[in-house]
């Protein structure tokens, strides 16, 4: 599938267009502005953009009003439209944020809820009490997103839903000709739901991709055959800054031995988690890590590990956002794109991620580690890739057997000689493969 040989760049247009949290119903058209962004995002080897919700809503993009409309303060369907069309044409994949749990309370049937009550057309498109009340003093009890009663949870067990929101899906693919949804908080969908909805985007495009957001638990239980193709790796995001600001690598490697390595226990061998180091919901890599010369490191370790990688906009550059100072300052409004020494890095791993068999489906073995120290080997066939992470100031030497004499580092195209082991510098990653005669 083209997900798995790909890297992904992720936006979050209502931050990134720098529109009003609040939907005004003033029409914009800050979302062209992604336009202007393509030769940026290729230059940094993404070839899929993933967008947090761009449809009509109450504020954050999440409490949707309407699925077929693009949200006025982004512009008009015609405007992502003609987005979609110069990224495809740029070579570039769109994945759109499905947000399927729940809709916000402007959406249409549950404003006719409100009005109609037990008369409502749509009563059973929602959980409704009719007996309670809610914080909005509506007189009736509605389930809500983990306690957020703004995001009105809907039925996906009732089949006008399900068929309502099929509907939308077509739209998409048919009108902007997307190529994968991200489904937000998959672990709270109804697994049925699920079922249906791959067999519904399998019959409409070849090779349509299902990202799942998962935040615990066994990733195996919505990844399958039958639901969807990939998952948020959350628990390797965790591990990779941990990891470095302890300077005990063996957290970060244990994981992915848990995930993907040889044993037959292994979680997730063969699968393609969704790698990152932040998104629009946790503190930016910059401003968690605490030696800032780890942050090309990070990135090689999510680069170099199973899976498919993601860049949050702006983080390419090193941008420094808390989550503490809440989520507008994690989705920021950038009126420039940067380019330095990370953004480069960044290109560089991702030319070596795509072009590679063994990055893109090999499998995974630790082969030197310690505290500050890791090799881990990627192979698929006859190639062989070794990222290599030295997280200390200092140099040091690792010896394993690369099976050759001789490797070259994809990210710089330099060649070592293997003899008495492989040097690295202090706060350095590579990307070796053996060279053979």
């Amino acid at each position: 599938m083209w997900a798995f040989e790909s890297v992904f760049y992720q936006i979050y247009p209502l931050g990134f267009a720098g529109a009003p949290f609040e939907n005004d119903g003033v029409q914009r058209h800050g979302v062209l502005k992604v336009i202007d962004w393509i030769p940026h995002i290729k230059k940094l080897g993404c070839n899929a953009v993933y967008f947090s919700p761009v449809f009509e809503s109450d504020t954050h993009g999440y409490n949707t009003r309407d699925y077929k409309l693009i949200d006025v303060r982004l512009g008009t369907n015609e405007d992502f439209k003609r987005v979609c069309g110069e990224l495809h044409a740029a070579g570039i994949k769109v994945v759109l944020d499905g947000v399927f749990n729940h809709v916000g309370r402007g959406h249409f049937a549950f404003q006719d809820v409100l009005k109609n009550r037990e008369n409502s057309r749509y009563l059973g498109w929602f959980n409704i009490n009719l007996g309670g009340n809610d914080a909005w003093n509506d007189g009736l009890w509605y389930e809500g997103w983990e306690g957020n009663y703004d995001l009105v949870k809907l039925n996906l067990r009732n089949n006008e839903v399900v068929d309502y929101l099929f509907d939308c899906v077509r739209f998409w693919i048919e009108y902007f000709g997307i190529d994968g949804i991200r489904l937000d908080v998959a672990y709270c969908l109804d697994e049925e739901y699920m079922r249906r909805l791959r067999g519904f985007t399998d019959g409409l495009k070849a090779d349509f991709f299902l990202l799942g957001e998962t935040v615990h638990g066994d990733y195996n239980r919505l990844v399958n055959d039958s639901m969807l193709h990939s998952a948020t790796n959350y628990e390797c995001y965790k591990g990779i800054y941990s990891a470095l600001n302890s300077m005990n690598l063996f957290e970060i490697v244990h994981s992915l031995m848990r995930q993907f390595g040889p044993e037959q226990w292994t979680l997730y061998k063969g699968k393609h988690m969704l790698s990152f180091v932040d998104n629009h919901d946790v503190s930016r890599i910059a401003s968690v890590l605490t030696d800032p010369r780890h942050l090309p490191l990070a990135y090689a370790i999510a680069f170099g590990m199973p899976g498919i990688p993601c860049v949050y906009y702006g983080s390419e550059w090193g941008f420094k956002a808390d989550k503490s100072q809440g989520d507008p300052a994690l989705r920021p409004c950038f009126e420039n794109y940067e380019e330095n020494e990370l953004t480069d890095f960044i290109s560089r791993l991702a030319e070596a991620k795509k072009n590679s068999a063994a990055l893109n489906y090999g499998d995974f073995y630790s082969i030197v580690l310690t505290n500050r120290q890791c090799v881990f080997k990627r192979s698929s066939g006859s190639e062989t890739v070794f990222v290599a992470v030295n997280a200390d100031e200092g140099e040091y030497t690792a010896c394993f057997d690369a099976g050759s004499g001789r490797v070259r580092d994809l990210l710089t195209g330099e060649e070592y000689d293997m003899g008495g082991g492989f040097r690295m510098k202090g706060c350095s990653a590579y990307f070796l493969e053996p060279v053979l005669n």
